[in-house]
C-alpha cells in the first residue's frame, strides 16, 4: 500500500483533463483491490493447533524410529505433510515446567523447577505474557482442552477452617472442603484462554470435569481406584482427594477428543482465527488404553495407549480437513518430556525402547528426558516431507508465532524464544546453537553446537537401571564430576569425554552461568543490548 501511494504522488503531478479522469478510475479500482487483498490477508491469519503429548518418548512414533513396535499412522502422516525435527527439545524433563516454557517462551528454571501439586497455585506471575494472551490480542479465539497442570487459585473456593485428612502422600482434602459452585480463579481463563475444558490433571484431584472456570458436576466422594476398571500397566499414581462419584478416567481421551472436534468444527464459519492448545493426558500414567485399542501395538498397554493417542490426533486432524480449515491451520505436535520409568521394563519385555536411540527418561537431563518428537505442518510455509536436524526448542514457538503475526514482543516476555520462521521457510538450516536442559535445581545440562555438558556427576534424576545399561552396552560410571559428550558422534551418550577436553568443560560451564545470570537468551534481546 505504501508503495502504491508513493507512486501516486509522483504520477498526480502530471495529471490533467482526460488523463486525470482515467487515473481516478484506475487508481480507484486498484485501491479497492489493494484494500480487499489486505482485508483477505487479515481474515486469513492462520489458525494454530498445538497437540501436546504427555510422557511420550522420542522413539515411540514410527516416523522417528523404524524399530518402533507402536503403529502411529496419523502422526506419521502429519510428519510427511510438514517438517519433522530430529533435534527438538522441551525445557524440562517434567510436566509443569515444560508447559510453562512452551506457553511463555521463557525457560522454566528462571522461575521454578518442580510441578504444581494437587490443588497448587498458578505458576504464572502477574504480567507474564502467554502465547494465548498474545494470540487473543491479535484477534484469535483461544481455547485449551485437556491437561492444564499449571495451577489454579483453589484457596479462593476452599471453605474457611477446612482441614485435610490423612498424612504425607496420603493426605488430601475432602469434597466438603470446597464451595464447588464458585468460579475457580487464576486458571486458563486468567491467562489468555477464552475457553477451557478438561480435568486439569488426570491423576490429581479434583476428579471431575472443569468447564471454563467451574466444575461441571460437584465432587461428592473421595477418590477410590477400586471403583474403576483395573489398571492395565504400572500403577494408578493418583493422589487422594475429591471425586465425582461417577468419575471414569478411561473416558478422558474420548471425551476431550470429542470436545476438540466440536471446537474445531465450530470455528469454520467464524470471523476470527482460532488457537487450540490440546494437551493429552497420555501416555502418562495411569496407563489406561480403552478396550478397543488393546493389543493394537506390540509394546504392551503403554503402546496401546500411544495408539489411542495417535487415533485421537487423527480425529482432530480429520475435523480440520472436513471443516475446510486444514490449509489455513498451523499444526504443531510435540510432547512435554520423555517416557516414564516403566520404559525400562517395557524394553526388557517387548524389545521396545521408548527413547530410542537416546539415553535417559522422564526427569533425566540425559537426552531421553527432554529430546522429544517435534513436528510442524504450516501450509504455505513448510514443504511436506521436510526433515530438519536443527536444534530447536518448544520455547521457540512464542517468537515464531509473534513474527508471523508481526506482534512486537515486549522486552520482558519470551526472553528465551528464537524465531524459527527462517528455518521453516528454508532460508537457513540453523537458528539455535545453545539450549539449557534442567529438571531439578542445581543439576543443569547445556547443549552448545554438537557438544553436550552435563554439569553434574551424571544425568539421571529418577534412578539408574543397570540392567538396561548392560543390555545396551553402556560402560560403568567413570567417577568424573561432570560428563561431556559429542552428540554428533555419540547421540546415545556412551563416551564421557570430559577428561579429554577440560577446556571445553570450563567454556560450557561459563556459558551456563552467563545465560542464567543475564536473564535472557533470545537473539532479539541480545541485539537490543548491543545497541
Amino acid at each position: 500500500m505504501k508503495m502504491i501511494l508513493s507512486a501516486v504522488t509522483v504520477f498526480m503531478a502530471g495529471c490533467t483533463g482526460q488523463r486525470w479522469t482515467l487515473f481516478v478510475a484506475c487508481f480507484g479500482a486498484a485501491l479497492v483491490g489493494c484494500l480487499t487483498a489486505e482485508s483477505n490477508v487479515s481474515a486469513k491469519q492462520p489458525n494454530v493447533l498445538i497437540l501436546y503429548g504427555d510422557d511420550l518418548g522420542f522413539g515411540d512414533l514410527g516416523c522417528y524410529n523404524a524399530k518402533s513396535k507402536i503403529p502411529t499412522p496419523n502422526l506419521d502422516r502429519l510428519a510427511t505433510e510438514g517438517m519433522r525435527f530430529t533435534d527438538g527439545h522441551s525445557s524440562s524433563g517434567i510436566c509443569t515446567p515444560s508447559r510453562y516454557a512452551l506457553l511463555t517462551g521463557r525457560h522454566h528454571w528462571r522461575d521454578f523447577h518442580g510441578i504444581v501439586n494437587a490443588f497448587g497455585g498458578s505458576v504464572f506471575k502477574p504480567g507474564r505474557l502467554t502465547m494465548a494472551e498474545m494470540l487473543k490480542s491479535s484477534g484469535y479465539h483461544t481455547a485449551a482442552i485437556g491437561k492444564w497442570h499449571l495451577g489454579w487459585d483453589w484457596e479462593a473456593i476452599r471453605k474457611p477452617g477446612a482441614k485435610k485428612f490423612g498424612e504425607g502422600r496420603n493426605a488430601g482434602w475432602g469434597p466438603e472442603a470446597f464451595e464447588w459452585d464458585k468460579s475457580i480463579p487464576d486458571g486458563p481463563l486468567a491467562h489468555g484462554f477464552d475457553h477451557y475444558f478438561g480435568d486439569t490433571v488426570i491423576n490429581f484431584p479434583p476428579y471431575c470435569w472443569i468447564q471454563d472456570d467451574k466444575v461441571v458436576r460437584a465432587p461428592s466422594a473421595i477418590m477410590d481406584t477400586s471403583k474403576w476398571k483395573p489398571i492395565k500397566e504400572g500403577n494408578w499414581e493418583c493422589r487422594p482427594g475429591p471425586m465425582d462419584a461417577d468419575w471414569d478416567p478411561y473416558q478422558n481421551i474420548p471425551t476431550t477428543t470429542e470436545r476438540g472436534v466440536e471446537f474445531i468444527k465450530s470455528q469454520a464459519d467464524q470471523d476470527k482465527p482460532f488457537f487450540l492448545y490440546f494437551a493429552f493426558p497420555a501416555p502418562h500414567a495411569p496407563i489406561i488404553p480403552n478396550d478397543e485399542f488393546d493389543g493394537k501395538s506390540q509394546a504392551g498397554p503403554y503402546g496401546d495407549f500411544v495408539v489411542e493417542t495417535d487415533d485421537a490426533c487423527g480425529k482432530l486432524l480429520s475435523a480440520l480437513q472436513e471443516s475446510g480449515q486444514a490449509e489455513n491451520t498451523i499444526v504443531i505436535f510435540t510432547a512435554d518430556n520423555g517416557p516414564e520409568k516403566y520404559a525400562y521394563a517395557r524394553d526388557q519385555k517387548f524389545g521396545h525402547w521408548s527413547a530410542e536411540p537416546l539415553r535417559g527418561l522422564k526427569r533425566d537431563i540425559y537426552e531421553g528426558g527432554h529430546h522429544v518428537p517435534y513436528i510442524i505442518k504450516w501450509p504455505g510455509v513448510t514443504q511436506g516431507g521436510q526433515v530438519s536436524d536443527a536444534l530447536v526448542s518448544q520455547i521457540d514457538l512464542m517468537a515464531t508465532l509473534a513474527a508471523a503475526l508481526e506482534f512486537d514482543l515486549p522486552d520482558d516476555s519470551a526472553e528465551d524464544s528464537h524465531n524459527l520462521l527462517p528455518l521453516l521457510t528454508g532460508e537457513t538450516d540453523k537458528i539455535r546453537t545453545t539450549h539449557i536442559h534442567n529438571t531439578r535445581e542445581n543439576a543443569y545440562a547445556i547443549r552448545h553446537g554438537d557438544w553436550l555438558l552435563i554439569d553434574s556427576k551424571d544425568g539421571y534424576q529418577s534412578g539408574r537401571d543397570q540392567g538396561w545399561e548392560e543390555r545396551h552396552q553402556y560402560p560403568a560410571d567413570d567417577g568424573q564430576p561432570v560428563e561431556l559428550y559429542d552428540l554428533k558422534n555419540d547421540i546415545g551418550q556412551r563416551r564421557n569425554l570430559a577428561d579429554q577436553h577440560p577446556a571445553k568443560v570450563v567454556e560450557m560451564q561459563k556459558l551456563i552461568a552467563k545465560i542464567r545470570e543475564q536473564g535472557y537468551s533470545a537473539p532479539r534481546l541480545a541485539e537490543e543490548t548491543v545497541r
